[in-house]
């Protein structure tokens, strides 16, 4: 595999708590998928998984170089656990088909927490082509 991009973001869960507060559902469904929410319900640090996810988010899309412009919505990226209960990456939408123009065929990721900060790394990979 080969490497294609890398994005980094860094999240505060204060700063986090604070959008969520002032906006409520609205923003919890502009931000994070339904199975994102369904995670994070329930558990005692559900900041602390939300704010990894929102870290997570920032960091594809950085890796991507797109932002939230071009029709790229926050819900183009979902972030869930396999089995192993390793952070997986599912596009959708125009995200997916930016990530695809690239030849972006996998995301890896990385979430780590500390008391007050959640950050993510994201790194695009590609087959590599024989020389």
């Amino acid at each position: 595999m080969k490497i294609l991009a890398h994005g980094i973001d860094l999240v505060e869960f204060g700063r986090l708590e604070q959008l969520l507060q002032r906006h409520g559902a609205r923003a919890m469904e502009r931000i994070f998928t339904a199975k994102e929410q369904a995670d994070a319900q329930g558990l005692r640090n559900h900041l602390e998984r939300l704010a990894g996810r929102f870290a997570a988010k920032e960091a594809v899309m950085k890796l991507v170089g797109s932002g939230w412009r071009d029709g790229v919505a926050w819900t183009d990226v979902e972030v869930v656990n396999d089995v192993a209960g390793r952070p997986v990456v599912n596009l959708t939408g125009r995200l997916k088909e930016l990530a695809e123009k690239q030849g972006i065929e996998q995301i890896t990721l990385s979430i780590t927490h500390t008391d007050r900060f959640a950050i993510a790394s994201a790194v695009a990979l590609a087959e590599a082509k024989p020389s």
